[in-house]
């Protein structure tokens, strides 16, 4: 799933910010993909989301475009109790796995947000995702590239620091030329937010609130990979 091919706690070992505090944090950009998803009607469909932590999207997800069936899959076995303990009478199923290609042509559409930077081998990811989908699926991935932010070496260094996988600083032609090779038709565009955007210059991601902005405003994108053939 992630970089490492094993099960673990927590993803995220720094432990003066839990995975709570980054699930809020994230409830932002949750509004924007659901606001770029091109489906409108996802009423009939099973929904995947790579890399779930505590399950929080999908929930989010079903409030403004109900689905037929959801589930989350990740590596992270406490997150997925959480998610399980907060789904309620949600059609939503979560699991810890490192084999989601078991559950092989069952989801119209996927999901992963902030997840392919933290995955060394994009190609078998590539092809774990192409055995879940249904022909015609369609694969979302949130990708920032901070290749010419000069916050990368130190990002990279804050990330590896502080969690159980390392980042992974993709091009966005190596991104599309691993997908197309899978038989996905791979589509792009750049994420802007909408509104203000917080900061903090004590901001340990980056070295200036500057290289933060250029990341959110230049260098945030988001796939679209549609399964042409299985």
């Amino acid at each position: 799933m992630l970089q490492k091919d094993k099960l673990y706690d927590v993803w995220w070992q720094n432990r003066t910010e839990g995975e709570q505090q980054m699930e809020d944090r994230h409830k932002r950009g949750w509004r924007e993909v659901i606001h770029l998803i091109q489906e409108q009607d996802l009423s009939d469909m099973a929904v995947l989301d790579f890399g779930c932590n505590q399950g929080g999207f999908l929930r989010y997800l079903y409030q403004a475009k109900p689905f037929k069936e959801g589930m989350g899959i990740d590596l992270a076995q406490e997150s997925i109790t959480v998610a399980n303990a907060r789904k309620g009478g949600l059609p939503l199923t979560y699991v810890a796995t490192t084999t989601p290609e078991q559950f092989a042509n069952r989801f119209d559409l996927a999901i992963s947000q902030a997840v392919i930077y933290l995955i060394k081998d994009l190609k078998t990811h590539a092809w774990k995702v192409k055995q879940m989908l249904k022909p015609g699926g369609v694969y979302y991935a949130t990708y920032t590239d901070l290749t010419n932010n000069d916050s990368l070496q130190h990002f990279t260094d804050w990330i590896n620091k502080n969690s159980l996988v390392e980042s992974n600083p993709h091009t966005l032609d190596f991104i599309t030329k691993t997908f197309a090779e899978e038989g996905f038709q791979v589509e792009i565009q750049r994420r802007r937010p909408q509104g203000f955007i917080g900061v903090d210059s004590k901001d340990e991601g980056f070295l200036c609130i500057a290289d933060r902005m250029k990341s959110v405003y230049e260098q945030a994108y988001i796939f679209r990979f549609v399964l042409i053939e299985k």
